[in-house]
């Protein structure tokens, strides 16, 4: 036999022993977690993620693949392409009720498993502006955004939550996080909106040459926004963040969401939602002669990476907006997350 048939026969018999390892040779069910970028934050944190669930389910083996974010990750997921993956929930709304980029093309199919971490609407404001509330916008120079960006659509639907449009600003441009903290350095602009995981870079680094602030939004603007858009949910930024925000300021936030294919059976989500939030056994680790104990995977999640500390359960639910999947919702009913 030659080497290449050699080398062929060999990898054939590793994957065999490892879809048929096991008692009575059951057949392992390959599971993937389609994520986004290598430079972003879906990439890392879903490969942690499918590698410690795959450590504590004998009969699953979950593997996290490099995707191009919600959008493309949910048109594989309405053509059965992957499992699962990680979206934004705006995102996911968006595809199952077939609205914007999916009018007329919803992806019906798609169902969610857990909120993860937020990404937070802030509206920074240069102090010496005087703004304190979104309508003190009024006449003021403001960039909502890159043109085209999920944070511009954001600031978008807060302004008319609280009554005022973008005409109604002094003057508009369209930049990016960098490009808004660099206009405001420069005092060339009064405020921007930024979304993003806090503490986000741009703005530490205009808060150590600028004194800013963060709007703080009113209960009642908060209550209409989340009711008028069920994927935002209320956050609170804690003081100390960035220099000179000394009290924590209330905002609301996109969630980072683990959604997946209807199709999938409901064992296998249930399974793979109890294994994220509870701690179990691992599979091929065994001390005297027992396994050994194996923490939940957000656990393990938050060890290894920043975003990982905010993925919690009393956070599971946070503007989920389409319909969970049997299996997340029989874990969540156990719970009492839902009644």
């Amino acid at each position: 036999m030659n080497k290449k048939k050699l080398l062929i026969v060999t990898i054939v018999l590793i994957t065999l022993s490892v879809v048929f390892a096991g008692p009575g040779f059951a057949a392992k069910m390959f599971f993937v977690i389609a994520t986004g970028g290598t430079g972003g934050t879906y990439y890392p944190l879903g490969g942690v993620l499918a590698q410690s669930l795959s450590t504590k389910v004998p009969e699953i083996i979950v593997t996290a693949q490099a995707g191009n974010a919600s959008t493309a990750n949910l048109n594989l997921i309405r053509s059965h392409g992957i499992e699962s993956a990680f979206v934004q929930n705006n995102t996911a709304y968006q595809a199952y009720y077939g609205t914007d980029q999916f009018k007329d093309n919803p992806v019906k199919n798609v169902r969610g498993i857990a909120s993860l971490y937020p990404e937070v609407i802030q509206i920074v404001t240069l102090k010496k502006s005087g703004i304190k509330s979104v309508t003190d916008l009024k006449g003021k120079s403001v960039i909502p955004g890159d043109r085209g960006s999920g944070t511009a659509v954001d600031a978008e639907n807060i302004c008319t939550s609280a009554g005022i449009k973008f005409d109604d600003f002094g003057s508009l441009d369209w930049l990016s996080f960098s490009g808004i903290a660099q206009r405001m350095q420069d005092g060339q602009a009064d405020a921007g909106f930024i979304t993003a995981g806090i503490p986000t870079s741009s703005v530490m680094e205009l808060t150590s040459s600028t004194s800013i602030t963060i709007v703080n939004l009113e209960d009642a603007l908060v209550e209409k926004i989340t009711k008028t858009w069920p994927f935002y949910a209320k956050v609170v930024i804690p003081a100390g963040i960035y220099t000179g925000i000394n009290e924590p300021v209330q905002s609301v936030a996109v969630m980072a969401q683990w959604v997946c294919d209807a199709d999938v059976p409901e064992n296998v989500i249930y399974t793979l939602t109890k294994a994220l939030w509870e701690p179990g056994e691992f599979v091929l680790r065994e001390s005297k002669g027992k396994k050994e104990a194996a923490p939940p995977a957000n656990e393990i999640m938050a060890a290894a990476h920043a975003k990982g500390k905010d993925v919690t359960l009393d956070t599971a639910l946070d503007g989920m907006a389409i319909p969970l999947h049997p299996g997340a919702e029989k874990y969540y009913r156990e719970k009492g997350l839902i009644k």
